[in-house]
């Protein structure tokens, strides 16, 4: 058990550190100011510098790294603007490492390389209008008819609907009801009968796209589906993983909020002296450092014990449920710290502030994470329809 990076890592992280602090704040104010993505420019760049597909196979254009050396990625990107680093996020842990695990062979030479060179986008499309934490009521269907899928239903909640160049689909593939009659497809924008609803806009994650998807018999060929119904089991495998990628994602936003705020109660005085001199101030800092390095330590367990394939559901659950609650509770301790400052739209925090709580809702809520682990520790699943 080894808690030092390697140097490789280290120089890795600080590469990554270097250009993100760079070239990417400007970048980042604009998303923030417009809320409009970035342009397909800043991902032809992170393709040249090898950050899509960090994890992914080198034979597709990956760079055939580990999902540690993704983290390491992503969280410096994330630390100067979640939505800047979103490319990077779907390439390393999101449905590309669902593709990289169960696609065929078709798919994974078609779409892997396109996803690394920075060429397309591919989000992931699981929840519903009466759908969400319950998933297994989806009612989206896909029905086979000779070598062709036929979709029907509609989506809602998709990060990246709209924007994205295609979507994995998670739909109902059997009559059978619950998870056994699931599966997923590959559906690419701009297919006949695929449209979009208006965009949403949230309190947080500006520049990240959502909208309601709508599917009036779609047509995709045979080698677009990428688990046939029976197979929910294994998206749901793949989706541990892009709980890591959440976690890295919360402990960006919550880490930059911190590394503000240290900075400011050194420079801002009161009282004759520097915040920091306050006992009650140190007392915060402290805490929020402990809670910090909790969260990376169990994100990067999980992603180190997941090197030969997918994160367990229990070590990746702990790690999303606690970075969740970490993240609020640091930006709101920064917040305060910072009175008035923090709450400006002129400085970082309160940007920080509305991010931090989306994560605890995206990718599974906070409290079905704490159900996800009582279940891995009795060994067995809760029905939540029983009374």
């Amino acid at each position: 058990m080894d808690f030092v990076l390697s140097d490789e890592q280290q120089a890795l992280q600080q590469s990554v550190r270097q250009f993100a602090q760079k070239e990417l704040p400007d970048i980042a104010r604009e998303v923030e100011r417009s809320d409009e993505p970035p342009g397909i420019e800043l991902r032809k760049r992170y393709a040249e510098l090898g950050y899509l597909g960090v994890n992914l196979d080198s034979k597709y254009g990956g760079g055939g790294m580990s999902h540690l050396d993704a983290v390491l990625v992503l969280e410096e990107l994330a630390k100067v603007s979640i939505a800047v680093a979103f490319p990077v996020f779907e390439s390393c842990f999101g449905p590309s490492l669902a593709i990289a695990h169960f696609g065929n062979d078709a798919m994974r030479a078609k779409v892997l390389p396109k996803v690394c060179s920075g060429e397309i986008v591919v989000a992931v499309s699981m929840s519903e209008p009466n759908a969400g934490t319950a998933l297994t009521d989806l009612t989206t269907k896909a029905r086979i008819e000779k070598d062709r899928v036929i979709i029907n239903g509609s989506k809602r909640w998709c990060s990246g609907a709209g924007h994205s160049e295609a979507y994995i689909v998670y739909c109902r593939m059997d009559e059978i009801s619950g998870a056994k009659g699931i599966g997923a497809v590959l559906v690419p924008k701009g297919t006949d009968g695929f449209s979009f609803g208006a965009r949403d806009h949230h309190m947080g994650f500006r520049g990240v796209y959502s909208a309601d998807m709508y599917f009036d018999e779609v047509e995709v060929p045979l080698e677009n589906i990428l688990v046939t119904a029976g197979g929910f089991s294994k998206l749901m495998d793949a989706f541990d993983l892009e709980r890591c990628g959440n976690t890295t994602m919360s402990l960006a936003v919550g880490q930059s909020a911190f590394d503000f705020v240290l900075d400011y109660c050194q420079q801002r005085q009161q009282f004759g002296k520097p915040l920091i001199d306050f006992q009650a101030v140190q007392i915060q800092i402290a805490e929020m450092k402990m809670k910090l390095e909790a969260a990376r330590l169990l994100l990067y367990r999980a992603v180190v014990n997941a090197e030969k394939g997918l994160p367990s559901i229990a070590e990746s659950s702990v790690a999303k449920c606690f970075a969740n609650e970490m993240v609020r509770e640091v930006t709101g301790k920064a917040m305060q710290l910072t009175g008035g400052y923090g709450y400006s739209k002129e400085f970082p925090l309160e940007q920080k502030l509305r991010d931090a709580w989306g994560w605890g809702i995206a990718g599974g809520a906070i409290d079905i994470q704490k159900i996800n682990i009582t279940s891995a520790l009795v060994g067995k699943r809760f029905n939540q329809r029983a009374g």
